[in-house]
């Protein structure tokens, strides 16, 4: 599949949840480090309207202002029909727009970018873990699609003073009266380092210690680099960086002329690197945390027949990792065994463009297809061997194809899925379907859009508003906070459902 952006002539304009179908639209700014305000459009007035009378005027204001009151909800009223809840797959009559429903997010923000990023991952920071306070602070490195080579960067930024989200109605629950005295609008600053070629992925390394990341650029070489300058920068104001720390640290150069965006590094061996191109070819590079010596591996693992897509460590075995291809399989290796890998099956009927090992649950693999399709997959079960094999959920509710696909970091029952339909999902499998399940006593039909599809109980949360989704992250360090890329930008958001 192509994962390039596509040129756009039109003004990129950043990027807004919706479920809810309306007839207001906004007009927002393009410009690195611009959050996007979720109440600019409100009309708000310092003016005050003081009615002075007498004593016997009483009666006569409080009439008055009972019949203000009661024009109010009428109007309010007249809006409120208006105004639906959106599924995907319903057409938008003209004039119509989507709005994002303000209650169904504890967190919702959106930021522009000058340029599109296809890949981010989130860095650990020293805030502490499980944080469900707010204003929330958040770390991200990014890499850009520019107009021209030249013009690339990668960017670390800090995202500070993300606030709770208000309600529509702008009021906000009793826990969160210790955000009223804060700042609304977030703060971006972000430090960046000249990148030649357009950056199809980059990851950090995942140890809290590192702060190392890795670009595949579409020049066909790997850079790594070292983000401590950066971070320290960014949190102590006036730090100089030098020089030598805005280039790499090293070049990988295994892959020649040919491009990739498959990359990963490993969990349980700090410093062990994978890459995959467009040739099929995967290899392993190894960084020694301790000195800082690189070694490239210079024989690859061969065996698919087409492009590398993604590429996986196992959470659980040092020496095992899988991969994907656009072949339509996925292949399970042994670091020992580079010409066959330990297992290869066809898992999809299209490219498989991506897939996310389980961390809790070691056994269990995720896929995402060219087609819309994801599977969830027990690998004790995936037999080679078997023309068909069956996966033990799969789900047809994206209508492009799925681009990221993430497991939750600490519930090994929820997953997140992206896809070139605009759309986000969350899912939980712990959920299971009840045909006899009643509300007050009356039995309950299922949910169905307008194109027929039924909405399945285990999809937890729809996300949408951004434009051709790329990449999704779940913060390891923020339970239930997702951030994700589009062309469109960037939005960070914690949904009321996980």
């Amino acid at each position: 599949m192509s994962k390039r952006i596509q040129d756009n002539d039109e003004d990129m304009r950043e990027a807004k949840s919706a479920f809810n179908v309306g007839g207001r639209t906004t007009v927002e700014d393009e410009g690195m480090g611009e959050f996007e305000d979720p109440w600019e459009d409100e009309v708000e007035s310092d003016q005050e309207v003081i009615i002075e009378n007498d004593d016997d005027d009483d009666e006569e204001g409080m009439d008055l202002d009972h019949a203000n009151e009661i024009e109010m909800d009428q109007e309010k009223e007249e809006e409120d029909k208006d105004v639906r809840v959106y599924l995907p797959g319903q057409a938008l009559e003209k004039d119509e727009v989507l709005e994002a429903d303000q209650s169904a997010y504890e967190m919702l923000h959106s930021m522009n970018v000058k340029w599109p990023c296809l890949s981010f991952d989130i860095l650990w920071d020293q805030l502490g873990d499980e944080r469900c306070t707010f204003p929330a602070t958040t770390y991200v490195v990014t890499g850009t699609q520019a107009d021209l080579s030249q013009n690339n960067e990668v960017l670390v930024m800090k995202m500070s003073q993300l606030a709770k989200t208000k309600n529509d109605d702008g009021n906000q629950s009793d826990d969160e009266s210790d955000d009223e005295d804060v700042d609304e609008d977030p703060i971006l600053e972000y430090k960046s380092m000249k990148h030649m070629g357009g950056v199809n992925r980059i990851r950090a390394m995942p140890q809290r210690d590192q702060q190392i990341a890795a670009t595949w650029a579409d020049t066909g070489k790997v850079h790594l680099w070292d983000l401590a300058p950066h971070i320290r920068a960014l949190d102590q104001p006036g730090t100089v960086i030098p020089e030598s720390a805005k280039k790499p640290i090293y070049t990988i150069e295994s892959h020649g002329r040919c491009e990739g965006f498959a990359m990963d590094w490993s969990e349980t061996v700090p410093g062990r690197l994978l890459t995959g191109d467009l040739n099929g070819k995967i290899y392993m590079t190894t960084l020694n945390t301790a000195t800082g010596a690189v070694t490239p591996d210079r024989v690859p693992f061969v065996g698919h027949q087409s492009s590398i897509e993604d590429l996986q460590w196992s959470p659980s075995e040092k020496g095992v990792f899988a991969s994907c291809s656009a072949d339509q399989t996925v292949r399970i290796w042994d670091i020992r065994s580079k010409k066959r890998a330990g297992l290869a099956v066809k898992v999809h009927t299209s490219d498989v463009n991506v897939i996310s090992w389980n961390k809790k649950l070691p056994y269990m693999l995720a896929s995402g297809s060219d087609d819309g399709v994801f599977s969830v997959w027990d690998l004790r079960q995936l037999n080679q061997n078997a023309a068909n094999p069956t996966p033990i959920a799969t789900f047809k509710w994206h209508q492009a194809a799925i681009t990221s696909i993430e497991w939750h970091p600490t519930d090994e029952s929820v997953l997140a899925v992206a896809g070139a339909d605009d759309q986000i999902t969350l899912w939980d499998f712990s959920v299971e379907h009840d045909a006899e399940e009643t509300l007050n006593g009356t039995s309950q039909r299922a949910i169905v859009n307008e194109a027929g599809v039924e909405v399945p109980p285990q999809l937890m949360f729809v996300h949408q508003g951004q434009q051709d989704v790329k990449e999704l992250h779940w913060h390891r360090q923020i339970p239930g906070c997702v951030i994700s890329t589009a062309e469109s930008g960037f939005n960070i958001f914690k949904t009321i459902s996980i």
